[in-house]
């Protein structure tokens, strides 16, 4: 039973760096196609032997890791880090998308006013100024809710809500007691004032969220402006603390919406063919 200490998931996966690499599969293919060529069939047993030894050692070489893998697992990380907010930037409208880039310029600048100031150090100011990428996040996050949130609004025609409503309380008010199209205008009567406390819901929370956007920005330019004369790494922790207390209480109160009010209309339209009946 091997005794290394498995590697998380987060972690570099040094065995497949060590392996699927351009350098490792072209010794390994000549050793093959040259062992086949000439029927000198030790070649491959000691291209085989070779690699069996570069697979033991390379993966946990820390020259390797230092010098190669991590870099190439830095880049990969990156990468996979700008596909996930392309993808996001594509679904904001293009007014968020300009917000949140004008936002990652305003993280430069105050990376580089930090390292400008003489009593920031860059290793006291490293934890703090890394909270800056976790509220680009937030903020991104906080866009694309409002955005959903904003569409899924301009779907619903309150309006006509209202009038459906206001058609069934006359339905309610002249039909007798006991009438069947009487308690069915009466459910639909329930679900309609569901649906317009959903509504009011979530226009408080995409109103709510954008708010939250405001600050996180007003923020970020304040900080540019106060960095330069900053004299603890803490005075901008805590501001930064302060933001992501705000995008979590955000969070915990919002709930999807949108399905809910999918749930309500399925709803109204069961009790809508139940009243044809």
């Amino acid at each position: 039973m091997s005794n290394k200490p498995q590697r998380g998931p987060e972690e570099p996966p040094y065995a497949r760096y060590a392996f699927l690499n351009p350098y490792n599969l072209s010794l390994l293919a000549g050793a093959g196609v040259a062992a086949a060529a000439t029927g000198h069939w030790w070649m491959a047993v000691c291209g085989a032997a070779g690699e069996a030894m570069w697979m033991l050692f390379a993966p946990d070489s820390k020259l390797l890791q230092r010098t190669w893998f991590d870099k190439v697992w830095s880049e990969k990380r990156a990468d996979a880090v700008q596909e996930a907010l392309d993808a996001k930037l594509k679904q904001l409208e293009p007014m968020d998308r300009e917000r949140v880039l004008f936002l990652r310029e305003q993280k430069k600048r105050i990376h580089q006013l930090a390292t400008e100031n003489p009593s920031l150090t860059v290793e006291l100011m490293g934890d703090e100024l890394a909270k800056l990428d976790g509220l680009l996040d937030d903020f991104t996050d906080l866009a694309l809710e409002c955005t959903r949130g904003e569409r899924h609004l301009a779907t619903i025609d309150l309006k006509s809500m209202e009038n459906s409503w206001h058609l069934y309380r006359g339905q309610v008010e002249q039909m007798p007691e006991g009438d069947k199209r009487r308690a069915v205008a009466k459910k639909n009567m329930q679900v309609l004032e569901q649906r317009r406390n959903r509504w009011e819901d979530l226009r408080k929370s995409a109103q709510t969220a954008r708010g939250q956007m405001d600050l996180m920005e007003n923020t970020f330019k304040l900080l540019g402006d106060e960095i330069v004369t900053m004299s603890s790494p803490e005075d901008l922790g805590l501001r930064l603390d302060d933001l992501r207390i705000g995008v979590e209480a955000i969070r915990e109160a919002t709930v999807d919406e949108g399905e809910v009010f999918e749930d309500l209309e399925a709803q109204q339209m069961e009790q809508q063919k139940k009243a044809r009946r």
